[in-house]
């Protein structure tokens, strides 16, 4: 029996069949990141620990989990030598309720340091490779998680997101990307970049995985103030519900967008219209303004939450931050310095208001918004240096809903005229998790994303 692109939900079938071991399961996962892994560079660290036996939805299912994610007695880096060494003392409220679930956690996957990035190349640890074509980027800062996946080095993993670390790889990765309503999931252990704007959520093979991985994690937690208490719904049991919506189409999302990426998101816009789907155009605050308003909170925080790693209690010192992370450091001082931060931060924050209450008129009017997740598929390695703000470009379309704290999903839309594959991007309103998850696998089954996820799978076959 050949397990190769079989999702969760398929794979805890087998396993409560008893036509699966979990031992075998994990085995099969181990052999297949030591086969891929020296090529991709997606794992930086694979668990060789003996895992709890506990049961639950995921039950023995083993998961890929981004390095910002504390996990007790498994090292944790962020990517970053400054934390080259650090072994977490405890566990995030997200790997917890994996494993209270009984996920087994196979490794920890690279990523931007910091989640510094947009392409998975300033991590210190060597940039991640696109499963599609190894000379590629998978897209940051999620990367390793997006290539674990798209390799199927992982049937599933979790990632995090500012802008659209999750979104954006996923899109390049050819995957499955939900960032969840700001506040949905704990941030509780997660190496901070963003204090205002980081979502925890899953990257997956199909819209049903992403939904029961979200159902896991979702939930108020004592240790998260900014967690909301807001009932978690049975986004699996949602998803059979055929729902008729208004969908609601911006032009401003398809400004400077390439060609064979409007193409793609045209044809999906049509599927959707046939499917009897209500399609809308609507007016949203120009995407550009989003990079401003990202650019300035994002440093500020960054320059807040990198102040503790000073080689007393983390591991090494200072002289250790990369680059990347001594610009927004020192970008993120500036704004929050006497004399600019009512020019700049306080500024910032009011146009960011400005877009939440343009998304807030917008959902009287559709129940969700779609548009491409990226501006182009994804690149070669070392082009990320001809952009003086790579991660803010390519993010571009993803900030506006990271900025505003919405719910949105990117899925498969086909393969650009090179064969790389192309992202959709489903946006929803506040804590509408199940809304946008309902449409997106309505589309999922209506198109089997194109073939695109099957066709990625060939790129490494058992």
């Amino acid at each position: 029996m050949s397990l190769l692109g079989k999702s969760v939900t398929q794979l805890r079938k087998l396993i409560e069949a008893k036509e699966l071991s979990k031992s075998e399961l994990v085995d099969y996962f181990k052999k297949r990141i030591k086969k891929y892994n020296s090529s991709l560079n997606a794992y930086l660290t694979v668990n060789e620990k003996e895992s709890e036996d506990k049961t639950g939805s995921l039950n023995g299912i083993p998961l890929a989990v981004k390095d910002n994610f504390c996990t007790k007695g498994l090292r944790t880096t962020a990517s970053s030598k400054v934390l080259d060494k650090f072994i977490p003392p405890y566990e995030s409220t997200v790997t917890q309720k994996l494993k209270e679930g009984g996920a087994i956690i196979l490794g920890k996957t690279n990523m931007d340091a910091w989640a510094h990035g947009s392409s998975t190349e300033t991590s210190d640890y060597g940039p991640t490779r696109n499963p599609w074509d190894v000379t590629r980027s998978p897209g940051g800062s999620s990367g390793g998680s997006s290539a674990a996946v798209s390799a199927y080095l992982a049937p599933a993993a979790i990632g995090s997101e500012t802008a659209g670390s999750i979104r954006q790889p996923a899109s390049w990765s050819g995957v499955v990307g939900l960032k969840p309503t700001y506040g949905r999931v704990s941030r509780y252990g997660v190496i901070a970049m963003g204090s205002s704007l980081d979502c925890p959520g899953p990257v997956t093979l199909t819209v049903e995985d992403a939904a029961l991985i979200l159902k896991l994690i979702a939930g108020k937690d004592p240790y998260d103030a900014t967690s909301s208490p807001f009932p978690v719904k049975d986004y699996v049991e949602g998803l059979n519900e055929n729902k008729k919506m208004t969908i609601g189409i911006p032009d401003e999302y398809f400004i400077g967008v390439d060609e064979s990426v409007k193409s793609r998101i045209s044809r999906c816009t049509g599927i959707l219209e046939k499917m009897g789907h209500m399609i809308k155009k609507i007016k949203l605050i120009d995407p550009k303004y989003a990079i401003s308003v990202y650019t300035i909170v994002q440093r500020a925080e960054v320059s807040s939450n990198l102040a503790r790693y000073d080689g007393i209690r983390y591991g090494n010192d200072r002289t250790y931050f990369g680059e990347e992370a001594k610009r927004r450091i020192m970008l993120g001082a500036y704004t929050l310095s006497y004399g600019y931060y009512d020019a700049y931060y306080k500024k910032a924050q009011k146009v960011r208001t400005l877009i939440i209450e343009d998304f807030k008129k917008a959902f009287k009017q559709v129940d969700a918004i779609i548009g491409p997740t990226t501006p182009m598929t994804a690149l070669k390695l070392g082009e990320w240096e001809k952009y003086p703000f790579f991660g803010e470009v390519m993010d571009v379309l993803n900030e506006p809903a990271a900025v505003a704290g919405i719910p949105a999903i990117s899925v498969p839309a086909g393969l650009d005229k090179n064969g790389l594959p192309v992202g959709m991007q489903i946006m929803g309103n506040y804590f509408c998790e199940g809304t946008i998850l309902n449409l997106a696998h309505q589309f999922e089954k209506e198109t089997d994303f194109f073939g695109v996820v099957k066709k990625g799978l060939e790129n490494c076959k058992d």
